[in-house]
C-alpha cells in the first residue's frame, strides 16, 4: 500500500501507466476512494498517461485528521504530494468534490497545473444543494451506513443505472459499511463552504467540462456556471448519466478526457 507523508498527513496513492508520460491526477468524489473510484477509467487512461489517483485527507486509505478541513487545505496536500512524488505539474481532473478540490488547486497553484477537466462538479452551493447536503450530515451522524446509503444513492445515481446495476449497487452499500462517519461529516462541512465562481475567472488552463445530463445532485445548471465563468472551457453533457458519469457513461467520459489531452 503506498503511502506518503505530504503536508502532515499520510496520503494514500497509486500511480499507473508510462513512467515517462504526462502525468494525470484523478480526484475523487466525496463518498468514493482511489481504489474503487476510477475502475473504469485507470487502464484506459494509463495507456496514454501516467496516471495519479490518491485519497485526499478524510478519505479511503489516507488519514483521517480531526480538526477542520477545507478546500485550500486539500489544494495543499496534493501539491505537497506532488513534490514528494517529484512532479512539477500534472493534468488536473476531478469529479465531484474532487472537482472542488481541483478547483481550489488550479486556484492555489497555478503554475502545477497543466490543464483542468471538471466532472458533474459545482463552483459554489445553492440553497437546494446546502439542504441535500445538511439531510446527508444528518445522517452521517447516526452512524447507520443503511440509512445514509439509502439517503446518498439516488442522488449520485440515474434512477435507470440503479435498476440496470443491483451488483454494483451491492458493492456501493457494502463500502458504506467501511466509511468513517465522522471525517465524512469533517468532508461535507467543507463541501459547504465552497465558494469559487468569482474566482474562475482567474483559471488560464485549459478546461475541459463534463456532466451528467440527469445528474440531480450537482448538474447542467452548475456546470454552465463554470461554462460561463472559465475562460475558453470546453462543455460536454454525457446524456442520460446521473451525478456518477464515470461510472454510467465510461466510454464517452473516457474518450472525452481523451479527446480533450490529445489537442493541447
Amino acid at each position: 500500500m503506498p503511502t506518503l507523508t505530504a503536508n502532515g498527513v499520510k496520503l494514500y496513492y497509486e500511480l499507473h501507466g508510462p513512467e515517462d508520460a504526462a502525468v494525470l491526477v484523478l480526484n475523487n468524489g466525496i463518498l468514493m476512494n482511489a481504489a474503487a473510484s476510477w475502475s473504469f477509467q485507470t487502464a484506459t487512461l494509463a495507456r496514454h498517461y501516467r496516471v495519479l489517483q490518491y485519497d485526499c485527507r478524510g478519505q479511503g486509505q489516507s488519514d483521517h485528521p480531526e480538526g477542520r478541513y477545507t478546500m485550500a487545505l486539500h489544494a495543499d496536500d496534493l501539491a505537497a504530494l506532488l513534490v514528494a512524488l517529484e512532479i512539477a505539474s500534472a493534468h488536473i481532473a476531478g469529479i465531484s468534490y474532487g472537482g472542488e478540490v481541483a478547483q481550489a488547486f488550479a486556484l492555489a497553484h497555478p503554475g502545477k497545473v497543466r490543464s483542468l477537466i471538471l466532472a458533474d462538479t459545482v463552483s459554489e452551493v445553492g440553497p437546494e444543494l446546502r439542504i441535500t447536503i445538511e439531510s446527508w450530515l444528518a445522517e452521517a451522524r447516526r452512524l447507520d451506513p443503511d440509512a445514509f446509503f439509502a439517503a446518498t444513492a439516488p442522488w449520485n445515481f440515474s434512477p435507470a443505472f440503479i435498476a440496470a446495476n443491483p451488483q454494483l449497487m451491492a458493492a456501493a452499500r457494502q463500502r458504506y459499511a467501511l466509511l468513517d462517519y465522522p471525517a465524512v461529516v469533517r468532508l461535507c462541512e467543507c463541501f459547504l463552504d465552497v465558494d469559487f465562481t468569482g474566482r474562475l475567472g482567474q483559471i488560464t488552463a485549459p478546461t475541459c467540462i463534463i456532466v451528467g445530463e440527469k445528474d440531480i445532485l450537482k448538474g447542467p445548471a452548475y456546470a454552465e456556471i463554470l461554462r460561463r465563468s472559465i475562460p475558453h472551457a470546453e462543455y460536454h453533457v454525457l446524456a442520460g448519466a446521473g451525478h456518477a458519469s464515470c461510472w454510467e457513461r465510461p466510454a464517452e467520459f473516457n474518450t472525452i478526457i481523451l479527446g480533450f489531452l490529445a489537442k493541447l
